[in-house]
């Protein structure tokens, strides 16, 4: 099938490129002339396992291409929007300029038949507003959230562990003809994840905009919940990983996203709750969310309980102490530093006096361009040299698995440890002769 991606940012560019990578036509349109430049070379602009491949083999095959030009639409039939909605400047709502502003620029290449699918994460009601634009070119708009997990988005992409596609319902919740004429399509787009009996799930358009805030302020509720009894255990002598161990082994809860630490970040979760609330406010429901309000203060305390540890571990004070920070991507296999917690921790330390050398993998110019106040070294080995205190923020393998105690040991000044993922052996760090601070744990 002949495609369009309609913003090639992080979602955009991983979704042009898978679709590619399993037989379509695909043309990626952006606004960004270098991005647009980079991408029509095969080179990423970020980060993403897997995705360089996909995309040099992509333009090598001519299946896959990149323009400023919207024109190039206009030989496709199904149209995917795939740009930003970041949080607006002066609140929490999500800022739709643009998904407005691509819909607009898609419009006069419209034909009847062609299927507008929207994969950017909208507050719900959105679909329904675009589709009032888009119904009288004759295509219909349906949308098809993504569940994109950074460092695995090119297998989430090819392989989703389901589908989602709200379409035109007739009144009654059913799929009216359009509608089922356009979900016919998304399948063949997506043909060979149904070939594999992946889940595809057909709903209205408001149920397939609330899929993916609805499943992104349950996977915060639950890191929020974990961080919320290591609040108490640090005040009872608890250890909240054995905790969530023991939780975790009932089915009805599950292990996963039960890991303490300093919080979650990134582009997704902590956006996506805000705007969430915000237009639960919009609708008068915003009892119904209220718990996020709290979810969002529960992970943001976590990184004040980062700095504290350190503060404390260093005598009360850390000025003019030598800090490594191992992270700065808000998660591993990652460069993106958005609401990065990990930064958050480094910049709050800086303010207090402390000399903070940052290291990370891949994150290191993004976070360079954001900060520059901090100081950066690639090496793992050289930032932490003659450091005071240690602090694991992002727990990458080269930090978790790949750095042990004894090696720390022959670089470091101080012997001080403060693992804000509880990602480290606390008992072979406490062995190697260092003072390890974890979060919830004794």
């Amino acid at each position: 099938m002949k495609l369009s991606v309609i913003g090639c940012g992080y979602l955009g560019a991983v979704h042009a490129a898978a679709m590619a990578s399993i037989g379509h036509d695909v043309v990626g349109i952006d606004v960004d002339q270098r991005k647009v430049d980079a991408l029509a070379q095969g080179i990423a602009p970020f980060f993403e396992p897997g995705l360089p491949e996909l995309l040099k083999d992509g333009v090598a095959s001519g299946r896959l291409r990149f323009t400023t030009d919207m024109c190039a639409a206009a030989d496709a039939t199904v149209h995917f929007i795939g740009v930003g909605t970041p949080q607006q400047k002066d609140g929490y709502a999500a800022d739709l300029t643009y998904v407005d502003a691509a819909v607009d620029a898609l419009l006069p290449f419209l034909k009847p038949g062609d299927v507008v699918a929207g994969k950017s994460t909208v507050p719900v009601g959105t679909a329904a507003r675009l589709a009032e634009r888009v119904t009288p070119t004759g295509a219909t708009l349906v949308w098809n959230p993504e569940f994109l997990r950074e460092g695995w988005a090119v297998k989430d992409t090819i392989e989703p562990d389901r589908l989602v596609a709200g379409v035109p319902t007739d009144g009654t919740g059913r799929a009216d003809a359009d509608g089922e004429r356009a979900a016919d399509v998304l399948r063949e787009v997506y043909h060979t994840a149904v070939a594999t009996n992946t889940p595809f799930i057909v709903t209205d358009l408001a149920t397939a905009e609330l899929v993916k805030v609805a499943a992104n302020a349950f996977l915060a509720t639950k890191i929020s919940f974990i961080n919320a009894m290591a609040e108490i255990a640090e005040v009872t002598g608890a250890d909240v990983t054995q905790l969530a161990d023991a939780i975790g082994h009932d089915v009805r809860i599950g292990r996963r996203f039960l890991g303490a630490g300093i919080g979650f970040g990134g582009g997704c979760l902590p956006k996506d709750i805000r705007a969430f609330s915000a237009r639960a406010e919009e609708l008068g429901r915003g009892e119904s969310v209220s718990f996020l309000r709290e979810v969002d203060a529960i992970n943001l305390r976590r990184r004040d309980r980062a700095v504290d540890l350190v503060v404390d571990a260093l005598g009360g004070s850390v000025f003019e102490k030598r800090i490594t920070v191992l992270g700065a991507a808000f998660k591993p296999h990652s460069d993106d530093i958005r609401d990065s917690p990990a930064l958050d921790v480094a910049v709050r330390l800086r303010g207090l006096g402390a000399s903070v050398v940052v290291t990370d993998p891949e994150a290191i110019p993004n976070a360079k361009a954001k900060h520059p106040q901090l100081t950066y070294v690639e090496d793992r080995d050289e930032a932490l040299t003659d450091a005071d205190a240690v602090v694991l923020v992002t727990e990458w393998d080269e930090y978790r698995r790949q750095l042990s105690p004894e090696h720390a040991s022959s670089l470091t000044k101080g012997r001080i440890v403060v693992d804000g993922r509880n990602g480290l052996d606390a008992a072979a760090w406490r062995a190697a002769g260092w003072s390890y601070y974890g979060m919830g744990r004794p």
